[in-house]
């Protein structure tokens, strides 16, 4: 549907849905594109990873070393951080994580139930419950929007 000028309205879903492409790809631009496992970030003087701009995204010691603690030996070899919670515009009051690894560390953390499972490869929680992981364990969660 165009208007008398001939353009089309702004609330054109097209028009609206690639705008926020570009802004959740500027947004998603400091997530950390390589993952490093929870003893490796241990073993360097300076914990840090690569983000999706080429920056560095350096992790909180404090709080890897809370992990460290927690977490099994066995894990913290397979433990990917950060964490990702991944944000959809379809589910605007919900995040998921994908990461069976990262469900079973949030669980031995205490910050999600024992009982939650994954579905389809996917857990679902509430967006301020997400928020308040990544408040509480800064730089090794993330959120990326989709």
């Amino acid at each position: 549907m165009t208007n008398m000028s001939g353009r089309h309205p702004m609330t054109d879903d097209s028009i609206i849905m690639r705008w926020m492409r570009v802004e959740m790809g500027k947004i998603n631009e400091g997530i950390v594109s390589e993952r490093k496992s929870l003893s490796m970030l241990l073993t360097e003087e300076r914990p840090a990873s690569r983000t999706k701009s080429g920056k560095e995204h350096v992790f909180d010691k404090d709080v890897l070393k809370i992990l460290h603690e927690k977490m099994p030996a066995d894990m913290q070899d397979k433990l990917k951080l950060p964490i990702l919670f991944f944000s959809d515009a379809q589910v605007p009051d919900s995040c998921f994580i994908n990461d069976p690894l990262a469900l079973l560390a949030l669980q031995i953390l205490g910050e999600l139930s024992e009982l939650r499972r994954m579905q389809q490869g996917k857990l679902w929680v509430g967006r301020s419950i997400a928020y308040a992981i990544m408040k509480k364990y800064p730089t090794v969660v993330q959120i990326s929007m989709s």
